[in-house]
């Protein structure tokens, strides 16, 4: 008993020092991922912006006519016509069906799926994978060679899922290098996107 209320206190502070270094990262900010991501930071032009924000919109307004859970469920993210998503559901059959809409989505170029299965992890690996994600997110806001808030992260049993813009092949390789002092991460499945293989950059 005594060993529950102290992991529950641990990953109580964990999301609370989560929260804040998310806020600190894009308190008055929009950009890659909506809130949390800088302007000043984000390479896209307006117009791609723009279309991401669309697609954004399309397909979580589909998957809301599907299911109405999937709103609080699910995490939809568009950058550059890619589409990631991540979340958790019920069923191997609702995954599924969600990456099927994503894929019909007009003008999507990808599709990566972050999305975990109900009943794939529990408490303790939950707790785990918020440590993973804080300390993750900590070392890339003190790393100056690494725009933090240009990057997604998010965690599930173990495994790490980076999506997100590096300027430069020197900060992806920066990221992916963070990710080795990490204790307890599994895996690491980075969809980082170059500046220069931008869509609109290659035109």
């Amino acid at each position: 008993m005594f060993a529950n209320k102290k992991i529950i206190s641990i990953l109580f502070k964990l999301i609370l020092i989560n929260l804040l270094l998310n806020s600190c990262v894009g308190s008055s900010s929009v950009g890659v991922f909506g809130s949390g991501v800088s302007v000043a930071f984000d390479p896209r032009t307006v117009g791609m912006q723009i279309d991401d924000s669309i697609m954004q919109k399309n397909l979580i307004g589909r998957l809301a006519l599907t299911k109405k859970k999937y709103l609080v469920s699910i995490g939809v993210k568009v950058l550059d016509g890619n589409i990631f998503l991540s979340g958790k559901v019920d069923e191997p059959e609702d995954k599924l069906k969600i990456t099927k809409l994503a894929w019909e989505t007009k003008g999507v170029r990808s599709v990566k799926s972050a999305i975990n299965i109900k009943g794939e992890t529990n408490f303790k690996s939950t707790a785990k994978d918020i440590l993973i994600t804080s300390q993750l997110r900590t070392a890339m806001i003190f790393n100056k060679s690494i725009k933090a808030s240009n990057y997604n992260i998010d965690t599930i049993n173990g495994k790490t899922y980076i999506f997100g813009i590096s300027i430069t092949k020197d900060e992806k390789k920066a990221v992916i290098n963070e990710t080795k002092n990490i204790y307890g991460l599994k895996e690491v499945i980075p969809s980082i996107i170059l500046v220069e293989d931008l869509s609109r950059n290659k035109n």
